[in-house]
């Protein structure tokens, strides 16, 4: 300021983004012998961005002609247009750095100086520099940490809400359970920078033997497969919700569910999953989705034949596994009461929904009747997965599918998209049983008396199937016998061989629910 006399002139800078930026705006008043205040309305000091510096405007007050205030910015000349009673910058693009604006008028005073007022601003064009982390997580129910730093911010969001940021720029929050969050970090300028954090999850990974609810209810069974637990040979119990039959094995108050009768008292769900859950052991939940004679046949004899999959003459679709034997997995009551069930079981505490026969059956999709379909059956299949993991994860559930082994080469027949599924399930567990293979699949000349070569061929196929996809390989393993004799050693066999291939983890199957311990270690 080079001179304070009155003055009949008077001058404000302002800037639309500035003035967010910096909050509150104080004038500066220049006093002078012969003219009226100039005000500049910016801070000295102020910080903005380069956007916020475009804006940056003179304005004159009434009765003073603005052909007569003239700006310099950096102490050179700017050209300036007239609008109303306002000076705009004619070209504001300034580099990052410190700068001078300064806003003159002249006096009318002859050989007094004129009136003067500057003030200096930084522009900064850098956004915060913001990182974001949390470690992965294998437990749904559990808090999650998620930490970083943003470095340069003086404010720091997560989902619009503050999050306390320490000097260093680091902060700390705690999530009640995996979620995706945005953060948003703003420095004093304005600047922002955003990110979409997704907390990693990653299924804990099982040795676990399958267990038919009428079998859990059975102490004949359901004693050694504790002592399998006890022992540490497996860690996870396989425990239909409901089986192939269309029976629930607990007392469930989905509402279709009791509408239909399809409830039975075989276990208490909460008791049981507290039981294991004490002794260290997961607990997976086998929900058999669209093979259901229960829900089909009430639904076809209560006119309600769209939930049912037909033949192409109406009638209900019935082939190798009787009538009623498949619902329309393209009808939302289908969709909803699946769901329904999984998001129940989650909330009593199955740490995994496994889904079976989440398929169309097999035979030409021509001789079908799909009431309400759109696009294909796999793009339905794959859509139907897609809202079941954003059910279940609600209830700190993971997700897996169960899949024909034929599925990874031949997705077609089933319905089943392997990839698809695999970018919203947790886990795909195909059934790649020795027995269930033709000789010479996978080149392998008699697959059942050859456990170890069809099962790393066949599971190997699968892990690079899902690569990319955030998914996992959970195999089915053959536990019973059928043309060959299985004992510890063909069981050993196949699990050797999935871990071999980058698959760890095992479901072994025996629909009469009698394991071998022999063919698991122990814990050491």
């Amino acid at each position: 300021m080079r001179s304070q006399r009155k003055s009949r002139r008077t001058a404000v800078v302002v800037g639309a983004v500035v003035v967010v930026a910096l909050a509150v705006v104080t004038p500066l008043t220049v006093r002078a012998l012969s003219a009226d205040p100039v005000v500049m309305g910016m801070e000295d000091g102020a910080v903005m961005t380069a956007n916020a510096a475009r804006d940056l405007a003179v304005t004159v007050p009434e009765g003073t002609n603005p052909d007569e205030v003239e700006l310099l910015l950096d102490g050179k000349p700017v050209q300036a247009k007239a609008d109303g009673n306002r000076l705009v910058l004619a070209d504001a693009d300034l580099a990052e750095g410190e700068h001078t604006l300064t806003a003159r008028s002249p006096g009318s005073v002859p050989l007094l100086p004129d009136d003067e007022v500057s003030r200096r601003f930084t522009v900064d064009g850098t956004p915060p520099k913001l990182t974001v982390a949390a470690d992965a997580v294998t437990d749904l129910r559990k808090p999650v940490e998620v930490r970083g730093t943003a470095e340069g911010a003086s404010a720091l969001t997560m989902d619009g809400k503050p999050v306390e940021l320490a000097q260093d720029g680091r902060f700390a929050v705690t999530l009640p359970t995996a979620a995706t969050v945005q953060f948003q970090a703003r420095d004093a300028a304005g600047n922002i920078a955003e990110q979409k954090f997704t907390v990693d999850t990653r299924h804990p990974g099982m040795r676990a033997v399958h267990m038919s609810a009428a079998g859990w209810q059975s102490k004949g069974l359901r004693e050694p497969v504790l002592a399998m637990a006890r022992e540490g040979r497996i860690d996870t119990v396989q425990l239909d919700i409901k089986d192939e039959s269309g029976e629930i094995g607990y007392k469930s108050n989905v509402p279709l569910a009791k509408e239909i009768g399809s409830t039975r008292d075989y276990y208490d769900a909460k008791a049981v999953t507290d039981e294991l859950h004490k002794m260290g052991v997961r607990v997976v939940g086998r929900l058999v989705a669209f093979r259901d004679p229960i829900m089909a046949r009430a639904s076809w004899e209560s006119g309600k034949k769209d939930r049912v999959i037909q033949t192409s003459g109406g009638t209900p679709w019935a082939s190798s596994y009787g009538q009623y034997s498949f619902t329309n997995f393209a009808h939302p009551d289908v969709i909803a009461y699946n769901i329904g069930l999984a998001e129940e079981a989650a909330s009593l505490g199955f740490d995994d929904i496994l889904y079976d026969y989440i398929r169309r059956p097999e035979g030409a999709l021509s001789s079908m009747k799909l009431p309400g379909l759109k696009g294909t059956p796999e793009d339905s299949i794959v859509d139907f997965v897609a809202k079941s993991r954003d059910a279940v994860r609600k209830h700190g559930a993971f997700l897996g599918v169960s899949v024909f082994g034929i599925a990874v080469t031949r997705p077609a027949p089933v319905a089943q998209d392997i990839p698809g599924m695999a970018k919203y399930a947790d886990y795909i567990a195909p059934m790649v049983y020795p027995s269930h293979w033709g000789p010479g699949e996978y080149g392998v000349a008699r697959p059942e008396s050859q456990p170890y070569d069809i099962t790393a061929r066949s599971v190997g196929d699968f892990v690079k199937k899902v690569e990319g996809t955030g998914s996992e390989i959970i195999p089915w393993l053959q536990a019973f016998s059928l043309g060959v004799s299985y004992g510890p050693k063909e069981v050993r066999a196949q699990i050797d061989a999935s871990k071999s291939v980058g698959a760890p983890s095992f479901l072994l199957w025996d629909p009469a629910c009698r394991y071998n311990p022999a063919a698991l270690d122990p814990k050491t």
